[in-house]
């Protein structure tokens, strides 16, 4: 905005001698001052809606300030800022597993703060468990994907199958053998000499069927649950 700047310096007439034609007051003199003047007056706003132009600047609150004051863009920045970063330290505080299944670009970058770094890789998270060595301390690894099965064992059944069937004599002719004083006797008289009698050799006809039950797999990658990939951070700091 424009500021009024005197053009005459009308005390400096008064100390001029009396007859100096400089000392005179000219009426164009007193009208240059009041264009002067009007000209600044234009330029300056109005104190009741007032409809500012160009530039306008005022004295920038203190952060915190809660008032009428008229609040600066540098003030309302300043509280948004500080508002993003309390917002941001609440829901991302250190510790915090940043998760993203569309870029890898580091999360530092992406949410403008912090240290973060890559978390987890190869592996799925677990929720801790106190009562299980296995799972009561943060960060505890274990597990593989190229575990086999642990030892275990199979259950065989088998089934027998005995067809009927007879000795025979030599002669070739079945009998039931029983002893009776050391003779050999049968349906077609007696058999000396052995007490069993005499028989041939003959197939007995038993077969035996064993069937051996599998259980799992033992194969790389056999041992993995259903997973998904995708990027993970660990904020630092």
């Amino acid at each position: 905005m424009s500021n009024y700047s005197k053009t005459t310096d009308f005390a400096a007439k008064d100390a001029l001698s009396t007859g100096n034609a400089n000392k005179i007051v000219k009426g164009t003199e007193i009208d240059d001052e009041f264009d002067a003047i009007q000209t600044a007056v234009n330029s300056k706003a109005d104190t009741n809606n007032a409809a500012l132009t160009g530039t306008p600047t005022a004295p920038t609150a203190t952060a915190g300030t809660d008032s009428t004051q008229i609040g600066t863009t540098a003030f309302i920045k300043d509280a948004i800022d500080t508002a993003v970063a309390a917002t941001k330290e609440a829901l991302f505080p250190v510790g915090t597993i940043y998760t993203q299944a569309g870029v890898s670009t580091n999360p530092g970058t992406l949410l403008g703060f912090g240290t973060w770094t890559a978390f987890g890789t190869g592996r799925t998270l677990v929720g801790i468990d106190g009562s299980d060595t296995a799972f009561d301390t943060l960060e505890e690894t274990g597990g593989s994907a190229d575990a086999t099965l642990v030892s275990h064992t199979h259950t065989a059944t088998s089934s027998v199958t005995d067809p009927s069937h007879a000795h025979l004599s030599a002669q070739g002719t079945e009998f039931p053998i029983y002893a009776v004083s050391g003779t050999a006797t049968g349906p077609n008289g007696a058999r000396t000499g052995d007490p069993h009698g005499k028989t041939e050799a003959v197939t007995t006809g038993i077969t035996v069927s064993t069937t051996n039950s599998t259980e799992g797999s033992s194969a790389t990658n056999a041992n993995l649950q259903p997973y998904i990939v995708v990027y993970m951070w660990k904020r630092t700091a």
